[in-house]
């Protein structure tokens, strides 16, 4: 039965969350204690922060991943500079135009959005704990030099960010809608923006 409980649990921990995965900021108004509040609404935003198509984007080396098993871009590409559009001769927007690319004849497509681009590795993600990750939104040094209001208009209006719910043949989409996530980033600082332990 052990082992049974083991092998659920990686193929949970395996599997990216879905549509129906992500809980809003009302599901939390019954934690009284606000700290603990905003942890739990952090936690939830986790569940979009840590799915593959934000980490793929987030890399803390300057190769970004792919893909929903978050495997190394192929073809090879860096970032270059902290600028994130690629090497000169082959930018970002070499491959990838302004909006999706099915394959002819084939399964997937080629992610699109005006701009694509990787951030600074300022805002790396992969290898990191959901603490670490919280810590790091909201350190304007490490968050692109965002307040926490401009951090909510980000989750909640930005294009590239919402190009994870409209990711193309071939990609799970990230959890839940991007309105509720901002909301969600929206609740968490209304609570104080504490970070998960």
């Amino acid at each position: 039965m052990r082992m049974t409980s083991l092998i659920f649990s990686a193929i949970v921990l395996a599997t990216p969350a879905t549509a129906e995965d992500l809980r809003g900021p009302d599901e939390f108004k019954d934690i009284e204690d606000q700290s603990e509040r905003s942890q739990a609404l952090f936690n939830e935003m986790a569940k979009v922060i840590t799915h593959p198509r934000c980490m793929n984007c987030h890399p803390v080396e300057n190769l970004p991943m792919q893909g929903d098993d978050m495997r190394p871009h192929n073809p090879p590409v860096v970032r270059w500079n902290e600028a994130g559009f690629g090497p000169p001769g082959l930018h970002c927007t070499s491959c990838h135009g302004a909006e999706n690319a099915e394959f002819v004849g084939g399964e997937g497509s080629i992610p699109g959005h005006t701009p694509w681009h990787l951030p600074p590795v300022s805002m790396g993600w992969i290898g990191l704990s959901v603490a670490e990750i919280c810590a790091q939104l909201k350190d304007p040094e490490r968050n692109g030099n965002r307040t926490l209001a401009e951090l909510a208009d980000h989750n909640a209006n930005d294009g590239l960010v919402g190009w994870g719910w409209k990711p193309g043949k071939g990609r799970t989409p990230a959890p839940g809608t991007q309105k509720m996530f901002g909301e969600l980033t929206k609740s968490w600082i209304e609570t104080g923006a504490a970070c998960p332990e």
